[in-house]
C-alpha cells in the first residue's frame, strides 16, 4: 500500500485550518483517512473562544478514534459521536448556537479487506479509481448549487443559508448534521485507489479548470501531492487580480491532499 499526506497552509502568517489523518490499525486489516477544512470566519466576535485548528484538532482527533475502535458505527454516526464529543468540550464557554461557530467540510474513508465506506460533507472532495482506471468524485454540491447573490462575499451573508435548510451544511456543534452527508458503500475490489482533497487544493479543477476529475488523480499519484498543491499556487500567484472571476474568497487557501493506492 502506498499512501501520501500533503497540507499547506494558504498564508505562512495564519495557521494552517484543515486537519488530515490516515490510521492503519494493528491488526493489519483495513484502514481510515480523515480530511478537514476548518471554516474560516469573519472577523469579529463569533460566540467561541477557540481558534478553528482548535477546533479541527479535537473533531479530527474524535474521528480518528471512534472510526477505528469503533468498526460497529457506521461512518454517520461517527460523525454524530464526534460532533458531540467536540461540542461538550466547550459547550459550557462558548456559544455553539452561533450560526459561524467553528466548523469543518468533513471527507471520511473507512476500508476493510472487502469494503470501503465513504462520507462527504460539505465542499472537500473524494475521488476514488477503479481498477479499469475510471476516476469518480464523490461531492456534496449544495454550497456549489447556491445562488450566487446567496453565498459568502462579506463573509457574514452566508449565516442564512448555513446549516439551514435549502442550503448548505458543515460539521459544527450540531450532530444531526450527520445524518445530511453524502454516504455510501462500495467492494473494496472495485476500488484501486482513492484521493481526498479540500477545495484548497481541488482550485486546479473547480476553480482554474486546468483538468478534469481524473486529470487531477493523475497529477496526484504521477507527480505526488506536493506538485498538485504547488500547480495551484503558481495559479493563484499568476492570477491574484481576478478573484471575483474565479469565485475566489481569498487568493491563496490552505490546501490538503491524502491519497491511497492498494
Amino acid at each position: 500500500m502506498r499512501t501520501e499526506l500533503v497540507s499547506e497552509s494558504g498564508d505562512p502568517a495564519r495557521p494552517n485550518e484543515d486537519f488530515a489523518a490516515l490510521a492503519l490499525p494493528a491488526s493489519g486489516q483495513g484502514g481510515t483517512l480523515i480530511v478537514l477544512d476548518g471554516v474560516t470566519p469573519p472577523r469579529g466576535e463569533y460566540g467561541c473562544l477557540h481558534s478553528v485548528p482548535w477546533f479541527c484538532a479535537r473533531l479530527g482527533g474524535a474521528l480518528t478514534e471512534l472510526s477505528v475502535s469503533r468498526q460497529d458505527l457506521a461512518l454517520p454516526e461517527v460523525l454524530a459521536h464526534a460532533i458531540r464529543a467536540t461540542a461538550r468540550a466547550h459547550a459550557d464557554t462558548c456559544d455553539l448556537s452561533h450560526p459561524r461557530t467553528p466548523q469543518a467540510t468533513v471527507v471520511l474513508a473507512r476500508w476493510s479487506e472487502t469494503v470501503m465506506e465513504y462520507l462527504v460533507l460539505s465542499d472537500s472532495v473524494l475521488l476514488t479509481e477503479a481498477p479499469d482506471g475510471t476516476v469518480t468524485a464523490v461531492l456534496d454540491d449544495r454550497l456549489s448549487r447556491l445562488p450566487r447573490t446567496s453565498l459568502v462575499t462579506d463573509a457574514v451573508a452566508d449565516a442564512t443559508v448555513r446549516n439551514k435548510e435549502g442550503g448548505f451544511f458543515t460539521a459544527a456543534a450540531d450532530p444531526s448534521v450527520a445524518a445530511r452527508a453524502v454516504t455510501g458503500t462500495l467492494d473494496r475490489g472495485a476500488v484501486r485507489a482513492l484521493a481526498a482533497l479540500t477545495d484548497g487544493a481541488t482550485r486546479w479543477t473547480e476553480k482554474f479548470a486546468e483538468g478534469d476529475w481524473k486529470a487531477l488523480f493523475t497529477v496526484v499519484r504521477k507527480e505526488g501531492g506536493q506538485a498538485l498543491v504547488d500547480r495551484v499556487r503558481a495559479l493563484e500567484r499568476a492570477d491574484s487580480e481576478r478573484r471575483v472571476h474565479l469565485r475566489r474568497s481569498k487568493t491563496h487557501d490552505d490546501a490538503t491532499v491524502v491519497f491511497v493506492e492498494w
